[in-house]
């Protein structure tokens, strides 16, 4: 399985290992090393979109091989009824 790193900033953001806000969704960083096989960074996107709600923002292929992947899902605001 490939390294995650998450959450992490949005994809035009600063470096920290908190979840990222933007406008009104949330975004998650997957680093994901040039060994890991399709059918496994398919397998990882697909548990991350059915059970985290997540969806594909963005994907870059590096040079090397090295993928990273920017996720991100909706902000649902509760308002307050009391």
């Amino acid at each position: 399985m490939g390294t995650m790193t998450e959450p992490t900033p949005a994809p035009a953001g600063a470096a920290a290992d908190l979840p990222a806000v933007t406008g009104d969704y949330e975004y998650r960083v997957l680093t994901l090393p040039r060994h890991t096989p399709g059918a496994e960074v398919r397998r990882i996107l697909t548990d991350h979109a059915e059970y985290g709600r997540w969806e594909l923002a963005r994907v870059r292929l590096y040079a090397g091989g090295m993928r990273r992947v920017w996720l991100r899902r909706r902000i649902i605001r509760v308002a307050r009824t009391a």
